[in-house]
């Protein structure tokens, strides 16, 4: 058995954050915005689950060793920010809201997601090589294995009864269901709008 590499608890420490700031956080946020009646925010915050469901995807990719799960996963470190600052008409709006704590924690969610996604991608740099490997070589591969760890930890917490390789194929049924949606998205809703969300609702 290979020895963890050296950044392995920064990877799992990068899991952990990422539970935090892009699943726990929106989340709370999100339920927020309902009760306050913040449409601007709910608008901005549904934009931002549309486009971090590639994160949930590429976990199901990892788990079945899929080599193009780095490459969805850096993906989506650099998709999310953009998705959090693009649109124009909902960040005017946001600002120009009265001061409160809903306000205050949704910019300073923005900002510390966008901080922690840009970091992420810097960092994740060096594993883009694991998407060009085969599956066995990936899982061989000290470097590619260290961020499938945490992916086969989720499956056994919860799908410890479903074959790895099945919830690779729900992984690539999800990501080929987010290209379809994404490129529609891209080329008729925003190519037309620009950077409006109101008009791409």
């Amino acid at each position: 058995m290979q020895d963890a590499p050296w950044f392995a608890p920064l990877v799992w420490t990068d899991y952990r954050l990422a539970i935090l700031f892009t699943v726990i956080a929106p989340l709370a946020i999100l339920i927020w915005a309902f009760v306050q009646k913040a449409e601007a925010m709910q608008r901005l915050l549904t934009i931002y689950w549309r486009v971090a469901s590639l994160l949930a995807i590429t976990v199901y990719l990892l788990i079945g060793a899929l080599p193009i799960a780095f490459f969805t996963g850096w993906l989506a470190r650099i998709l999310v920010p953009i998705s959090l600052w693009y649109w124009a008409d909902l960040n005017e709006e946001i600002r120009e809201q009265r001061s409160s704590p809903l306000k205050l924690t949704m910019t300073s969610w923005r900002w510390a997601v966008s901080v922690y996604c840009v970091l992420g991608a810097l960092a994740q740099l060096p594993t883009l090589g694991c998407a060009l490997q085969t599956s066995v070589q990936m899982q061989s591969d000290a470097v590619c294995r260290a961020w499938l760890e945490p992916a086969w930890l989720y499956r056994e917490y919860f799908h410890g009864s479903t074959q790895p390789w099945f919830l690779g194929f729900l992984g690539i049924g999800g990501l080929i269901a987010y290209t379809l949606y994404f490129g529609y998205f891209v080329f008729f809703k925003v190519g037309k709008r620009k950077r409006s969300a109101m008009g791409n609702y």
